[in-house]
């Protein structure tokens, strides 16, 4: 596998492990990945319940939360760390500040079009800004928006197909549409990079049910400088979700990953369960909310709250919630290192491009 570069940052494998939330990729899982030469990331979502100790607002613990897991990455590594902050959060502009001011090598801003992130970035900072995208034109739209406004394009580019976990940037019918594939999205996304190439080399990297090294050398065929695998760093001895959680992907079966409706309005990939059947029985229904995480959640029509079933899966509780999950999750048989898993990937895909004869 080749290295590439975003911005001043050469990354010698060229893997980006997703940013999972709420308490999935935290500090160890990000700085294993780190470690082996990818880009492990931290999710910001919800820190804010993860860090009770800390006195104060549940945004004030959000950003406490998150200087802390920055911390504890680089006790651990020294490699590229980078953190996910959904644009959909009500806190994120604290989010990219923290981040910036914390000086994260990278900062990923899907779930919305960070069309402003520029904005927050000072004259030297060592941050690079990459946005994630479900189309070329999205991608077209921000770079013409941070070229006009900070005169600025994306570090980099992520392009999240269909076949992701969590919450999805397509219509559901689009969602099974081979229109709207991945193997369709990344030649479009690479063509909007290289009409800027006169002025910046944006790499694309590709998203959304990668699971193998086969995988790997498809969409690098495809002109992907890299791509973005989560799920497959959740059955890992390194990832910071309880060991329940990790259970349901091991124990996963084809027929369990389906889509849902969120609360926030977009469809999202996850494992069936009990607390998925409690919520279409009506029996969810939130009935205060303390956080007012996303800007377009409203409690007193959501049928549950979305922040504290992710959580209470990541700490284990899988009867109060549920486990977001990409198209190929089932795929794990069990937990392994992080190491164990970029090595078969490695192995994979060698063998792939061999076949191939490239």
């Amino acid at each position: 596998m080749k290295s590439f570069n975003i911005g001043r940052y050469e990354i010698k494998l060229p893997i980006i492990q997703g940013g999972m939330g709420v308490g999935v990729s935290l500090n160890r899982l990000a700085a294993a990945v780190a470690n082996e030469g990818g880009i492990g990331v931290i999710s910001v979502a919800g820190l804010g319940l993860l860090y009770p100790e800390c006195k104060s607002s549940y945004l004030d613990k959000c950003i406490y939360g998150l200087r802390e897991e920055v911390r504890k990455a680089r006790e651990k590594s020294r490699g590229v760390i980078g953190v996910n902050i959904m644009v959909a959060l009500s806190n994120f502009a604290d989010m990219v500040r923290t981040s910036i001011e914390e000086k994260v090598d990278v900062i990923f801003a899907g779930a919305g079009l960070p069309l402003d992130l520029p904005s927050f970035l000072p004259k030297g900072s060592c941050t690079q800004l990459v946005p994630i995208v479900s189309s070329s034109r999205a991608a077209r739209l921000i770079c013409e928006k941070w070229s006009a406004g900070y005169d600025y394009l994306p570090d980099a580019i992520v392009v999240e197909g269909p076949k992701a976990g969590g919450h999805l940037g397509f219509k559901r019918e689009q969602i099974e549409d081979e229109n709207f594939s991945l193997e369709q999205l990344v030649p479009q996304v690479v063509e909007v990079a290289g009409s800027y190439a006169d002025r910046k080399r944006i790499p694309v990297i590709a998203a959304g049910g990668i699971a193998t090294g086969e995988d790997i050398a498809r969409f690098m065929a495809l002109g992907a400088s890299a791509v973005q695998m989560g799920s497959i760093f959740v059955p890992t001895d390194e990832c910071d979700a309880a060991e329940e959680f990790k259970k349901v992907y091991i124990n996963a079966h084809a027929e369990d990953v389906r889509i849902i409706q969120s609360p926030v309005g977009m469809p999202g990939r996850a494992f069936d369960g009990e607390f998925i059947r409690s919520v279409a029985e009506g029996r969810e229904k939130p009935r205060s909310c303390p956080f007012h995480c996303i800007k377009t959640c409203d409690y007193t029509k959501s049928p549950y709250c979305i922040i504290k079933a992710l959580y209470n899966a990541a700490r284990g509780n899988m009867k109060k919630g549920y486990a977001f999950a990409g198209g190929n999750a089932y795929l794990a048989d069990r937990i392994r290192s992080v190491r164990e898993v970029v090595e078969k990937l490695k192995a994979d895909f060698l063998l792939t491009k061999t076949a191939l004869g490239t």
